[in-house]
């Protein structure tokens, strides 16, 4: 497989779309409060709001540019509305109504005439007819004024320079104050029967539909509570993702709130798993998924953000430091050993079974990445209070986690790994409870690079507990994204077997989750390694690949494209030999390809277009009977000609050590470790220096590879195809990787016909069989 980093539409195909089409709304607001907007209709959406304070504001937006969509599915810029009229009917309850001083108001962003930015402020109730929380809008955008009184306080909007439109809602009583809610409000908005007329009305929107590739995507609530569910899932469709959608609830986002009396909010656990807006989201999430043939596993995590986690339920280290991962804000980890943290869990996951059920979706339910934290300082946080009577109440301290442990400090991860693999099978099989008399097939998440950390090796006690090992779980999900996007393979493939041997899940009963780019600057590089991952889980043979997760996808234009090959069953290079010796009359040319130019003087310019000769032999003197002959024919036949490659031992050139030595460990240098790179493509270099012509080897004889690091030879690697070295253990920085081996020189017939006289080959004439290399890799 391959991939293409889209950055904008060139041929693809493109549709069109009525401007404000109601899928491409989005909300925004400050926390506490929460929103979320979904589509009622082809020509309507509702937004549920949640209130926590007098003050929250909660705005419903049209942007002019589309921010959030992949560049190959987004629609185009437009920022003029001159003589268009955008009209609806608006239904509102729960929040301040169209005729308050505070009410709906449309604050427009953009330029006036003269270019400089500026925004106006269109009270909606001044285009509105009917009552305060029924009625119809119509703003025509080149008769539109800003301004509470009109006409006296007549501000006209300059409709050429539109950036974005902003709908804000408010609390009932908001303006009186800034105070916290004792119990949340919550309101609702309705805008259906959406139209848009006038000039250019429609916008073109692209309109792509990758082929099916076979993997399978994530997406996640805190990172699209504010795109309408109808938006994502066309994205995931045309991308060409089918079958399975990994989606997280997240752990900032989906929680209802109340006042902690310090000025800030938290989670109470009597209240409903979910707010009403989160509620309402996955409501439609799950039921449009099923509508597009979509199964959904909803994951949840033992992650809460700090700032709303009750300060008992967090984990701590030894010293009383509450546990905070490196994301900003950050959030906290539930300590498994708090009654009250995990009963909450649970309940979440309860919830999440009525919200697939009620949606005709199986149930399938991931625990996602649990685990007890660990700091930078390799402290493990496994010292809450509740954690700490667990534990006899007073255990002993583990300093740090990287360090020599005694008897006592394994055993303590010991037992912390069975309190964790306990809350697990508890949140499991609350879930199966749930889910009643209907099958529930519950999925573990493992992050290898943390559990598994190399500088750690004793943290797999705790963190990849042997009480989750097969049938615990009916998959185990695997997920080394630290370690792909930074090229550490030996880590990787390492670290894979070690979980397959300690919890012991085949592969069909496990997934894969491949990704993810954190940072857009990297994503040239990082999304070819996330990519070949996933092809290589695939090539594993588990039963889903995952990409993690949509919103990257669409920041980068990642697109997964489809195996394009044909006849799968049509191989282009089949692994077999040429059956015939060379003889010594046979022919064997190197050639290279130089660009000559003279110039009017008569001197010369060359340029070298190619870095490696390319061979071409002639192999028709090798033939020396007619049973050779006959051989040969059979052959080029069995090649369909120029279509299958094959492989050739050239009798001039086929070691490692000169030219047809016997190989050492150290005749080629294949590489310098750098800590992480563990791959190395086996090369032989022709001269010395800067000026020595470097040879990609592909065809290697596997029983004659031998390697070496910093000159001591090694058997721990595994030959991979195509010529590379997969050492078991990334060399250290500055090792000299060195390997020696025979090859083959993977070759095909450069042409479709072989002519052959048999008259000719009698008297002794040798027919010409052309050969030409093959370039497998750069």
């Amino acid at each position: 497989m391959s991939h293409w980093l889209a950055t904008r539409r060139t041929v693809q195909h493109t549709d069109t779309i009525q401007r404000f089409d109601p899928r491409f709304w989005t909300v925004n607001f400050p926390r506490p409060a929460m929103a979320s907007v979904v589509t009622t209709a082809p020509d309507a959406l509702r937004v549920d709001t949640v209130f926590q304070k007098a003050d929250d504001l909660i705005g419903l937006i049209w942007e002019s540019e589309d921010k959030w969509d992949h560049p190959l599915l987004s629609y185009v810029t437009s920022t003029d509305y001159s003589r268009l009229t955008l009209s609806f009917r608006w239904q509102s309850s729960g929040v301040l109504s169209l005729d308050a001083v505070n009410g709906p108001t449309l604050t427009i962003e953009g330029r006036d005439a003269a270019g400089n930015a500026r925004a106006w402020y269109v009270r909606l109730w001044n285009y509105a007819t009917g009552t305060p929380t029924d009625a119809q809008v119509v703003l025509p955008f080149s008769a539109l004024n800003g301004g509470f009184l009109l006409p006296a306080e007549a501000d006209p909007v300059h409709p050429a320079a539109i950036d974005r439109l902003f709908i804000s809602l408010v609390p009932p009583g908001y303006g009186s104050g800034s105070g916290a809610f004792s119990t949340a409000t919550t309101g609702w908005v309705e805008m259906t029967g959406i139209r848009c007329e006038g000039h250019k009305p429609m916008l073109e929107i692209g309109d792509v539909m990758v082929p099916p590739h076979g993997l399978s995507m994530c997406t996640g609530y805190d990172d699209a509570y504010n795109l309408t569910p109808a938006r994502l899932l066309r994205q995931v469709r045309g991308l060409g993702y089918r079958g399975s959608i990994n989606h997280y609830i997240g752990m900032s986002h989906f929680f209802p709130l109340v006042p902690d009396g310090a000025g800030g909010f938290v989670v109470d656990p009597t209240l409903p798993a979910m707010n009403a807006a989160a509620q309402r989201w996955h409501e439609v999430f799950f039921a449009q998924a099923r509508g597009m043939g979509h199964s959904v596993i909803a994951s949840q995590s033992y992650e809460l953000l700090a700032q709303h986690c009750p300060a008992t339920w967090q984990q701590r280290t030894w010293d009383g430091e509450a546990a905070r991962t490196g994301w900003s804000p950050p959030s906290a980890l539930l300590s498994p050993a708090n009654t009250q943290a995990m009963a909450w869990v649970r309940k979440v996951g309860a919830a999440l079974v009525t919200l697939m059920q009620n949606a005709g979706l199986p149930v399938r339910h991931q625990v996602g990445e649990p685990w007890w934290w660990v700091t930078q300082d390799r402290r493990i946080c496994i010292y809450d209070d509740a954690a700490k009577a667990a534990f006899g109440g007073s255990p002993v301290n583990i300093a740090d986690l990287s360090a020599s442990l005694s008897v006592a400090q394994k055993a303590l991860l010991d037992a912390a790994g069975a309190l964790l693999a306990q809350s697990t099978t508890e949140l499991a099989a609350a879930v199966k409870t749930a889910a009643g008399g209907a099958e529930a097939e519950t999925l573990l998440l493992a992050f290898l690079p943390t559990v598994l950390d190399p500088a750690t090796p004793e943290a797999k006690r705790a963190n990849l507990p042997v009480g989750w090992a097969s049938p615990a779980f009916d998959v185990l999900q695997l997920e080394d994204y630290d370690w792909v996007t930074t090229g550490k393979d030996a880590l990787r493939a390492a670290g894979r077997t070690l979980a397959e041997a300690r919890l012991g899940y085949p592969r069909e009963q496990q997934h894969y989750l491949s990704g993810f780019v954190l940072n857009a600057a990297n994503a040239s590089i990082e999304w070819g390694r996330i990519d070949t991952a996933a092809s290589e889980a695939v090539a594993l043979g588990v039963a889903e690949t995952f990409v993690w997760a949509l919103p990257q996808v669409s920041r980068d234009g990642y697109v997964r494209l489809p195996d394009t090959t044909g006849d799968e069953n049509m191989q282009s290079f089949d692994n077999v030999v040429f059956p015939l010796a060379l003889g010594r009359d046979a022919s064997v040319t190197p050639e290279f390809s130089t660009n000559v130019t003279i110039t009017a003087s008569g001197f010369e310019r060359r340029n070298s277009l190619w870095s490696d000769a390319r061979l071409r032999f002639d192999v028709g003197p090798g033939v020396r009977s007619d049973a050779e002959l006959g051989e040969l024919i059979a052959f080029f036949r069995a090649r369909r000609g120029q279509a299958r490659g094959f492989r050739l031992r050239d009798p001039s050139d086929f070691s490692s050590n000169g030219m047809t030595g016997v190989p050492t460990p150290t005749d080629q240098v294949i590489g310098t470790g750098d800590g992480a790179t563990a791959h190395f493509g086996l090369v032989k270099n022709y001269g010395e220096g800067d000026d020595a012509q470097r040879r990609r080897i592909t065809r290697p004889l596997a029983e004659s590879l031998r390697v070496s690091v910093n000159g001591v030879e090694t058997g721990s690697f595994t030959l991979e195809p195509l010529g590379v070295i997969a050492l078991a253990a990334a060399p250290a920085v500055g090792a000299v990787v060195r390997a020696g081996f025979v090859f083959d020189v993977p070759v095909r017939f450069a042409e479709d016909r072989l002519d052959i006289s048999g008259a000719e080959f009698a008297a002794g004439e040798a027919p010409s069989v052309p050969l030409i290399e093959l370039r497998e890799d750069a």
